[in-house]
């Protein structure tokens, strides 16, 4: 019996669930200008699934890889999301002045 799918499985929900958080404390102390720092996390661990003998493993990084890639998006829905005042914006950063303002 193999228990791959399961562990992969379960390694999906706790990363997916992890990065929730992220999304939302990385835009609240760094704005959607981390973006990069996700695009080159992505890359890293797509590139390192690709390296890795475990398919197990591999299949964890490509799963992480791929979390950090659409956590770009969702940084940046998360941005549109504090501008709707869904979520707290972060008193200490200066809020960029609309068009004639």
């Amino acid at each position: 019996m193999s228990f791959h799918g399961l562990i992969v499985g379960v390694i999906s929900l706790l990363v997916i669930g992890v990065f929730h958080p992220i999304v939302i404390k990385g835009e609240y102390y760094f704005t959607d200008r981390i973006w990069p720092l996700f695009l080159a996390a992505g890359l890293a661990s797509l590139i390192a699934s690709c390296f890795v003998g475990s398919p197990v493993a591999a299949s964890a990084l490509g799963i992480l890889g791929f979390t950090f890639l659409w956590s770009i998006h969702e940084i940046k829905e998360q941005t549109g999301r504090v501008e709707k005042g869904w979520f707290p914006r972060n008193p200490k950063r200066a809020r960029p002045s609309a068009p004639g303002e």
